[in-house]
This record gives C-alpha cells, structure tokens and sequence, in this order.
C-alpha cells in the first residue's frame, strides 16, 4: 500500500472545514449530520485517498447517529490506536493509508465480529456498485 502524505496546507485545501478538523485533527462530526448514504451495495471510502474502508453489508444501525459497521472491507486498511482523551480510554482507528482519523471501535457490535466501528460520516465517500 502506497502511503499518501501531505502537508497541513494541503489538507486544508482539499477539505471542508469539518472534514479537516475531523481527519485530520480527530475531531468528531456531530451526531446524524453525515449518516445519509444509500442503502445500496457499495463501497465506504476514505474521503482523503479513496482507500476503500468498509463494505454496505456490515453497515447496521447502532442508533448512535453515525454510521457504524462491524467489520473493515479490509483490515490491513484500518489502522487502530489508543485514545485517553476526554477522560477516556478507547480505541481509535484511522486510515492506514493517509492516517485520516476515521472514528472508533468499540466491543459492542452484532455478530459475527461484536465490534462496532462507529465513524464519522463526513470522513467517508460511499461508491454503489456496478450492476
């Protein structure tokens, strides 16, 4: 995997003000404001570099107001690390390719993985399947 990196300055030309703060400054979008895509069989991709995240059919309603999935397309493309911020310990997970902070993973998802990637929508492009 070929590793994409920038500078700051580029990021911030190529990205909205939220997409930026979110990927780049692992902020977080709020909650139901980018959890819009189709219900169709596609591909989640990183907004940054179009890496190709998760597919449609691990996608499942958390009711959390991002989308969540329980399961990566490809785990090799989701990178993880740990995160204390606001008094917490999680587990974040980025984009191994661009290191794009996507969200976080969390023990409490359905079968078969019981993981739940709960991720900010803002960072994802979503690509529907040829038919």
């Amino acid at each position: 995997m070929d590793k994409i990196i920038k500078t700051e300055a580029e990021w911030q030309a190529e990205l909205s003000p939220l997409a930026h703060k979110v990927t780049r400054k692992h902020g977080t979008e709020p909650a139901h404001s980018h959890d819009n895509f189709p219900k169709e069989p596609g591909t989640y991709r990183c907004l940054c570099c179009d890496a190709p995240l998760f597919h449609q059919n691990t996608k499942f309603d958390s009711g959390t107001g991002w989308p969540s999935f329980y399961a990566p397309l490809d785990p090799e493309m989701v990178g993880e690390k740990e995160d204390r911020s606001w008094f917490m310990r999680r587990t974040e997970v980025h984009c191994n390719r661009c290191e794009a902070h996507l969200g976080h993973v969390f023990p409490d998802g359905p079968a078969p993985t019981g993981l739940r990637y709960c991720i900010n929508g803002v960072a994802l492009t979503f690509e529907p399947e040829d038919d």
